[in-house]
């Protein structure tokens, strides 16, 4: 006959304790690490050991963090690169795609670039790089954003008239050159390709009308964000504490697409050439969120980051609502994978077959409330314990703030039954904060809105909240700006708007 035996034990203590089955976290040695040389995330949820995050028992220090809208994931970033700050002093540059962090970056004393609002970049700019290097990464671009790929003698001829600015510039193409040269633009490349075939000598004339016709769409009056001389130095970017590169602001994906890998370029070369230096921590962060173009491509700098950054002090954050955006190559190779609430079971299904984790775990992700998580983390050497846990919730600077808005009386029976369309959102405060700026609305009016909403209980419906708005004073077109910037498209604003009064 068996005996029960009953004891009062720490958790610290029970979590070193081995199961019959596989124990369900780490042991506490590799949860609460040095607090000079790690950051504190939350405690875990089963047995709520502190967990403070470092990569120095880490493979790398790069992140993957997924989960849909409104699950924390900007939540989670705002507080890494803050307490990465406080600790190692680490730089961050957020390649901003919505416009999400612009606002936050402001307020934390940061910097931020806007893109077609006065600031350019000239993607021919040197930032110490060799021309024919930099020749490559242009033509590296074009070939992901372009079809120039498909057509060898188009791609010669751009190549060859980026090559020949530089030397008309003055630029020997195998030399670093010296510091303040000034780079040649893409408009004198363009300049170029037409006077050869104003020529009338070259034996393919339609060759050379398309290999114009592709850079044009950079160039033009208006479009021309990368074909001006650069506002701003790319190369301190690493080094100038907190910076947000707006894209919001640029036409479409394409554009957006190229001032990212443009940055990555530059930061890659910048991480090669400060090396490795004997201050501890990681000197800059890159984080790109929602950047599927960039970091979907087998030949994106993103990539090589994820390879090399660890000896260079360099880290890598991709967020994403969709996992299989983010290239295999990144995400099998991160450190750290942070997963925050899923919708869909296929994205489930590819989490748990890339990470081998339990059902229980699975069943946990499915239940995730705001600021919930589950972390994989790849150690160093190999361990006798899952490398996946569960969080209580992470911890910020600010508290978990939460405000729902709920969509689904605004849709129609159709809109319901498609899983693309977000029913429910659910936003931290200081992220509708930002949206609420975004959309040109005042702080003293932004207050009396969330005062509106508290007494609502932070929980309303999208046309409830237009009518808050509305009886505010705030115009329509504001509210539409609003409204878009939840990504909520013009036939659905326009009901929204109708219910609303």
């Amino acid at each position: 006959m068996s005996l029960v035996r009953i004891q009062s034990i720490m958790g610290n203590e029970l979590s070193k304790r081995v199961f019959l089955s596989r124990p369900p976290e780490p042991p506490y040695e590799y949860l609460l690490n040095d607090p000079t040389d790690s950051i504190f995330i939350g405690t875990t949820k089963l047995f709520g050991v502190p967990f403070t995050w470092t990569y120095a028992t880490l493979t790398n220090p790069h992140l993957a963090v997924v989960g849909i809208t409104g699950a924390g994931k900007s939540f989670f970033v705002k507080t890494f690169l803050i307490r990465a700050s406080y600790v190692w002093n680490t730089n961050a540059i957020i390649i901003d795609w919505a416009g999400e962090y612009k606002a936050w970056v402001r307020q934390s004393g940061g910097t931020v670039i806007s893109l077609s609002k006065g600031d350019y970049i000239n993607i021919m700019d040197l930032s110490g790089m060799k021309p024919i290097d930099r020749v490559k990464q242009i033509m590296n671009s074009l070939d992901i954003l372009t079809d120039v790929g498909e057509y060898a003698e188009q791609r010669r001829l751009t190549s060859e008239a980026i090559e020949q600015a530089y030397v008309n510039a003055g630029f020997s193409l195998s030399q670093v050159p010296e510091p303040g040269s000034e780079a040649p633009t893409l408009k004198e490349v363009t300049a170029l390709l037409d006077e050869k075939l104003q020529d009338g000598s070259y034996e393919y004339p339609a060759e050379l009308e398309n290999a114009i016709y592709r850079l044009r769409q950079f160039t033009r009056e208006g479009e021309d964000y990368f074909a001006k001389k650069s506002t701003i130095d790319i190369g301190k970017l690493s080094s100038s504490g907190l910076v947000a590169l707006d894209l919001s602001t640029l036409p479409d994906e394409k554009f957006r697409a190229l001032a990212a890998m443009f940055i990555l370029q530059t930061l890659k070369e910048r991480m090669r050439t400060e090396g490795w230096s004997g201050t501890k921590g990681l000197k800059a962060i890159v984080v790109l969120d929602e950047a599927w173009k960039v970091a979907s491509d087998d030949r994106s700098d993103a990539i090589t980051i994820v390879r090399e950054g660890r000896k260079y002090q360099f880290g890598l954050i991709v967020a994403s609502q969709n996992p299989t955006d983010v290239n295999e190559a990144i995400f099998s190779n991160v450190g750290t994978t942070v997963m925050l609430r899923i919708r869909f079971e296929k994205f489930m299904n590819y989490l748990q077959g890339s990470l081998n984790f339990s059902n229980y775990i699975r069943s946990e992700i499915g239940k995730f409330g705001v600021g919930q998580a589950a972390f994989d983390m790849s150690f160093h050497s190999a361990v006798q314990f899952p490398d996946v846990f569960l969080l209580e919730r992470v911890v910020g600077e600010e508290p978990l703030d939460v405000y729902t808005i709920n969509a689904s009386d605004i849709l129609t029976p159709g809109e319901l039954a498609d899983q693309t369309i977000q029913k429910e959102y659910y936003l931290e405060r200081i992220d509708l904060n930002s949206k609420f700026i975004q959309a040109g609305i005042g702080s003293e009016m932004i207050a009396l809105l969330f005062a509106d909403l508290e007494k609502a209980g932070k929980t309303t419906s999208i046309q409830g909240l237009a009518s808050i708005m509305l009886k505010r004073g705030i115009t329509k077109d504001t509210i539409v700006e609003f409204l878009r910037g939840m990504k909520i498209v013009d036939n659905v604003i326009t009901r929204i708007l109708s219910a609303a009064g």
